[in-house]
């Protein structure tokens, strides 16, 4: 049986890094879009994800006010922490130390300074969202 997080665990994961899958609803009568995202997150703080200005999921986003992140351990032991938040700014274009934080996350320094200075940033949005709930699981026991 799985246990969750203390909330050290939860945000330590959470700031750990993971792809998530950022989840948002949909008015369009399609059900809510799920895409793997980058995203930064310092314990303690809100969640910062760079997309698209002019993409679907930025659409839904600013529309819905709400999304929900899930970031999973694909390997033993499973983990998981779900992150419900809100919006509370949307950012264009979005500034050039956000997507390169971000980028450099997932990519390096070098790597990520260069997809950062390629994009071009008056067609993507910063958004940040607030952590309002948290669903939490560690498998670790159960092995």
């Amino acid at each position: 049986m799985p246990k969750p997080f203390t909330e050290t665990e939860r945000q330590q994961f959470l700031a750990d890094k993971h792809v998530g899958v950022l989840s948002v609803a949909a008015n369009d009568g399609r059900p809510p879009a799920s895409v793997p995202i980058w995203y930064h997150y310092t314990p303690g703080g809100d969640i910062l994800v760079n997309t698209g200005a002019g993409r679907r999921k930025a659409r839904l986003v600013e529309e819905a006010g709400a999304v929900t992140l899930v970031v999973q351990r694909e390997e033993l032991p499973y983990q998981y922490v779900i992150v419900e938040g809100t919006v509370v700014d949307a950012a264009t274009p979005a500034p050039l130390p956000q997507r390169e934080a971000i980028a450099i996350r997932y990519l390096g320094e070098e790597g990520g300074r260069a997809i950062a200075a390629n994009m071009d940033g008056a067609s993507s949005v910063l958004f940040t969202i607030r952590p309002d709930r948290w669903l939490t699981a560690d498998y670790s026991g159960d092995l």
